[in-house]
């Protein structure tokens, strides 16, 4: 399957229990609750001030924004993030996903908003050279999408294979909410509806190319003759 070249944030590992794990459940519900009421993701500084907790305490959990929305979209997701079905039908387990995931797109529509700006804001700031903190880096989904299509791959060819799989990874995410809900003006229900149809229509090219690849691979051959075997020549 294919992969990204970057690797992926992964979220920082929650106290167990206890008066720390109190402390971390108390900024992250404050950092979950200034997205949703303001819209980007705030600094640690902030989340700590409003959680009347120090700043060092905070910086400790969690070190930049980058952590923190990590986290944020980690506690978001996470029942999606363990996705797995049984399903021998790689389209059929792409429909689970859909159904699983977009009520979580829906109701934390303003954290995956936050997280995409965040990535925007941090590639304009490395490129040109003032990104002080580690950036923050997605990529969950192409892990879940691995799975979701599994049963299809010995249908398809690698290559078509790993096209779908990036294919699919466009339309799965907070993507096609902000295209379709910001220019089109579109209810949740009809993005999803939209990002569905996608996926169907994807899955649907990407079998007919691997279907049609054998016959383009005879008719490229003189007479559509089959390939002369090779012999090996007697020894002596």
């Amino acid at each position: 399957m294919a992969r990204p070249k970057l690797r992926v944030t992964e979220p920082p590992k929650p106290p167990a229990r206890g008066v720390k794990a109190s402390t971390w459940n108390l900024l992250l519900e404050t950092g979950m609750r200034l997205i949703q009421q303001d819209g980007h993701i705030p600094s640690v500084a902030e989340v700590a001030v409003r959680s009347n907790v120090s700043r060092a305490t905070a910086y400790r959990y969690f070190p930049s924004r980058s952590a923190l929305v990590t986290a944020v979209i980690d506690t978001s997701l996470g029942p999606v993030r363990s996705f797995a079905s049984d399903s021998p039908d790689g389209r059929q387990r792409v429909h689970e996903l859909f159904a699983k995931t977009f009520p979580r797109f829906k109701e934390f529509e303003a954290q995956l908003r936050a997280a995409a700006q965040l990535t925007l804001e941090q590639w304009a700031l490395e490129r040109a050279g003032l990104l002080e903190e580690e950036p923050y880096r997605r990529g969950h989904r192409v892990r879940i999408l691995e799975h979701a299509i599994a049963p299809l791959a010995p249908q398809l060819s690698a290559p078509v294979r790993d096209r779908l799989h990036r294919a699919l990874s466009v339309v799965y995410g907070i993507e096609p909410y902000i295209i379709l809900k910001d220019i089109w003006g579109l209810p949740d229900r009809e993005v999803e509806r939209i990002a569905l149809w996608m996926a169907d229509a994807l899955i649907d090219a990407a079998l007919r190319e691997s279907a049609k690849a054998p016959e383009r691979a005879r008719a490229a051959r003189p007479n559509g003759a089959a390939r002369p075997r090779r012999v090996a020549p007697r020894a002596g």
